[in-house]
């Protein structure tokens, strides 16, 4: 079992920024990838970003150029630094993580942290 605790929400005018931050712990794991995405209200949840064990980011086409997804050196914790951050962000971020545990493929998601972009 893996655990993803999330950090880092909080209310911001537009234009502002935040980090988020997510620490996965458990025992025998491998990260495979680690990701953020995000669900506003009356919407699907979606992937904002995400980076692979080898180092390569993905990220959504609304994010790319303001958001930044990056990895600790501990390689279990991944932030999300977010620039320019607009009303149409604000939305409940949720951490995910795919890892690789006795030789069998796990998915886990953290509880969510709500970002609010707001004047």
């Amino acid at each position: 079992q893996v655990q993803l605790v999330e950090s880092g929400g909080g209310l911001v005018q537009p234009g502002g920024s935040l980090r988020l931050s997510c620490a996965a712990s458990g025992n025998s794991f491998t990260i495979n990838v680690m990701g953020w995405y995000r669900q506003a209200p009356g919407k699907q949840r979606e992937l904002v970003a995400s980076i692979a064990s080898g180092g390569i980011t993905n990220y959504s086409d609304s994010v790319k150029g303001r958001f930044t997804i990056s990895r600790g050196n501990a390689r279990n914790t991944v932030y999300l630094q977010m620039n320019r951050l607009k009303p149409e962000d604000t939305a409940v971020y949720y951490c995910n993580a795919g890892v690789t545990s006795w030789s069998q493929i796990h998915n886990y998601w953290g509880q969510g942290t709500q970002v609010t972009v707001s004047s």
